[in-house]
């Protein structure tokens, strides 16, 4: 059964390969949510890492996800 996944990204010189590590696993949304929320307000100023919730089958498959590379959204004129 399919979960939801929070990561802890640590930022990569070449971004090649994401440093990343699991945190916690969480059945709805609304959890896994609010605790990665709860990792960015309580994490160190100095620190550039990202928490990042993904929804995925197993750790494996999170991992996959989180690690493609996905191309920027195209802005328009008023967004810019």
């Amino acid at each position: 059964m399919a979960s939801y996944f929070v990561y802890k990204i640590s930022p990569t010189i070449a971004n090649l390969v994401k440093p990343m590590e699991m945190l916690e696993e969480f059945e709805t949304y609304k959890e896994a949510r609010n605790y990665a929320r709860e990792q960015r307000m309580n994490r160190d100023n100095s620190s550039q890492s990202t928490f990042k919730v993904i929804f995925a089958e197993n750790p494996l498959d999170a991992e996959e996800k989180l690690g493609e590379h996905r191309e920027q959204p195209i802005l328009k004129e008023w967004e810019k």
